[in-house]
């Protein structure tokens, strides 16, 4: 595996703003073991100055003077008529970062100093609370997803049942031939280390256990309908659903999970629906399970959810920053997988990966929704495996463009 495998996108794009006259901040945020950080040391070899990079990610978070001491370095660092790359990594584990951050910026700017920022995070809900309140105007924002498949086959060339499986976390590609393994790695280095520093030791949790729980239940029901109500039936010491949704909020921002909306038409009929729970990597389910692959892939309805996860995960995963929203829809017995929405336009997608289905809803979903189209996903349609090469919107923008 070569280092520009590595996000290799989003290194062409940073590269690209920091050789740009100073304008914003540039805020790269996604889960952990994505490649942020590699991406940035890329990007790092490439400059032709001087930079600095430090990171908050410690046992204890940092006080707001650190942030402080690290763009002094920065500054001194200045050269006439060359600018000096600061890199700041985990910052949303410094208390009133964004605030530091603005004054710092401003700072800089009414001087005339030519520093150049880039921030990093792996809680977004974190980060981008400090970014509306303090930095608005003054920053872009790129998201960091779970690696896709397009990026798994190419580096390291995975079939898609791997990568349906495995679910594509670079740092544990290497384990796979030892599947015990790979799963302990991600359980230790990805699923407990997110939940202990980057959502215990950051926000306030009063029920710890059901932070952990509600992870769990979401990866072990993941591309399945349940209601709160049914949760606090299934879940030990649950205060409300109230709780739950906030638990739910904050494994969302870590990038572990999603809960789907039921697309209702109106917003507010929309957050009253049950939510259809999605991990956003596949891995995560298969590493929790305690199964091997070969039990996945030889029970046909158990495979079928792996995959239909792996697709949902996709979609949620490279909508972001599009404007693109993604739905499910329920109508009594009848079901649409996935809806995409994008002004006032929709999409809806059926996953078939074999195992045998119910009567499609495609049909009822049109009929109720004229402007809809739809599209096959799997046997009898779109392969799964050419799905997963294009982003979201490349097939929303095919149907737009064939209809």
């Amino acid at each position: 595996m070569q280092d520009f495998a590595f996000k290799r996108a989003i290194v062409h794009t940073l590269l690209q703003r920091m050789r740009e006259p100073r304008r914003f901040i540039q805020v790269l945020t996604g889960p952990r073991q994505v490649g942020k950080t590699t991406a940035v040391n890329q990007i790092l070899k490439e400059w032709p100055g001087f930079s600095h990079y430090a990171t908050a990610d410690s046992t204890a978070p940092p006080q707001a003077i650190w942030i402080e001491q690290q763009w002094q370095i920065a500054r001194l660092r200045l050269q006439p008529n060359q600018a000096v790359l600061l890199v700041l990594d985990e910052v949303q584990k410094v208390a009133q970062w964004s605030e530091v951050v603005k004054r710092l910026w401003d700072e800089d700017t009414r001087a005339s100093r030519d520093v150049r920022v880039i921030i990093l995070g792996s809680s977004s809900l974190l980060v981008q609370a400090g970014l509306t309140e303090s930095l608005a105007g003054r920053f872009e924002l790129l998201p960091a997803t779970h690696w896709s498949f397009s990026e798994c086959e190419t580096c390291f060339g995975w079939n898609v049942d791997q990568y349906i499986y495995f679910g594509g976390y670079p740092g544990a590609a290497t384990l796979i031939a030892d599947e015990s393994r790979w799963a302990q790695y991600l359980r230790e280095a990805m699923i407990e280390t997110t939940l202990s520093k980057d959502i215990l030791l950051l926000n306030r949790i009063e029920k710890p256990a059901l932070l952990r729980q509600l992870f769990v239940f979401a990866a072990e029901y993941s591309g399945q309908i349940v209601s709160y109500q049914k949760m606090l039936g299934q879940l030990h010491d649950v205060g409300n659903t109230t709780t739950l949704a906030h638990y739910q909020h904050l494994l969302e921002g870590a990038g572990l999970i999603k809960g789907l909306q039921k697309w209702q038409g109106t917003p507010l009929r929309r957050r009253a629906s049950s939510p259809k729970w999605l991990a956003l990597n596949t891995g995560l389910m298969a590493a929790t399970s305690g199964l091997s692959f070969q039990a996945w892939r030889n029970e046909a309805t158990r495979w079928g959810r792996l995959a239909e996860t792996a697709i949902g995960a996709h979609l949620v995963n490279t909508v972001q920053g599009t404007g693109m929203e993604v739905f499910y829809w329920r109508d009594h017995n009848h079901e649409v997988d996935f809806v995409l929405h994008r002004g006032g336009k929709l999409l809806a997608l059926e996953v078939k990966s074999g195992a045998t289905r119910k009567a499609s809803g495609l049909t009822i979903f049109q009929r109720d929704f004229a402007e809809a189209r739809a599209l096959w996903v799997g046997q009898d349609g779109i392969p799964i495996e050419e799905f997963l090469r294009q982003p979201a919107g490349h097939w929303f923008e095919l149907i737009e463009f064939s209809a």
